[in-house]
């Protein structure tokens, strides 16, 4: 494994050493906000210790990134594969216009995670957040899945004002005791069946193992399902739904 340290390191330098790296792990150290690392990686996994700037993984092709704390805004930002995974919370923008891979976050996020989130065939994204999200989660989002857990949120809704506004594509999972009240009309929500839950449920095993968390803990809610109903008029602007 190689070790880089960016204490210091101007955020072209540090991405230039990681991409001509032949390891394929790289551990970087001392990271304080530099941008764009990892920006269209492919076959590397990078272990970050330290706050990494915005942009973190963007146009990601594989691979994963590991993150020992928090990450700045638009994590993500239009990945096509691969894996990141915050160890405290992101930015807002987590998974901008994101379509493939999965993203992985302890904590909390900012607004307007998974904007303009899509999928394509195989290609479907997945963000599940294990505190709170921000407003406008899930904002024109057209495919892929956000799961919400809410973790240590007591006594409120763990998400923002204005979800999913213009979603016309793509699934939102709440766990929580109830439902924000200002959902567009353009959506449909219902407790999440048994059907819904299975198919998440190899995702929610995975942030579990990843970050120590009970599964029974998490399955003690009840899972609310969010997504776009038939008469929603935003899907006749797009060719693919």
């Amino acid at each position: 494994m190689m070790l880089i340290e960016a204490d210091g390191k101007y955020f072209k330098e540090l991405n230039d050493e990681i991409r001509n790296a032949e390891d394929t792990e790289i551990t970087v150290n001392g990271c304080r906000g530099q941008r764009y690392i990892g920006a269209g990686m492919s076959g590397k996994k990078i272990f970050i210790n330290g706050v990494p700037g915005n942009d973190l993984g963007c146009y990601l092709d594989g691979g994963s990134i590991k993150v020992s704390g928090n990450a700045q805004d638009q994590t993500g930002d239009t990945m096509n594969d691969g894996t990141i995974i915050i160890n405290g919370s992101s930015g807002d923008a987590t998974g901008y216009a994101m379509r493939g891979g999965r993203i992985f976050i302890k904590g909390n996020t900012g607004y307007r995670a998974g904007i303009h989130m899509k999928a394509y065939k195989t290609h479907q994204p997945l963000i599940i957040v294990g505190g709170e999200a921000g407003s406008f989660l899930g904002e024109y989002q057209a495919g892929g899945t956000i799961v919400v857990l809410g973790l240590k949120t007591k006594g409120r809704t763990p998400v923002g004002d204005l979800s999913c506004a213009g979603m016309h594509g793509g699934r939102l999972f709440i766990r929580c005791d109830e439902l924000p009240p200002d959902l567009p009309p353009q959506v449909t929500a219902a407790k999440a069946s048994d059907g819904d839950m299975a198919s998440i449920d190899g995702f929610l095993s995975c942030f579990c193992g990843e970050f120590a968390v009970s599964k029974n803990e998490v399955l003690s809610k009840q899972f609310y399902l969010i997504t776009p109903n038939s008469k929603n008029p935003y899907k006749t602007l797009y060719t693919f739904n």
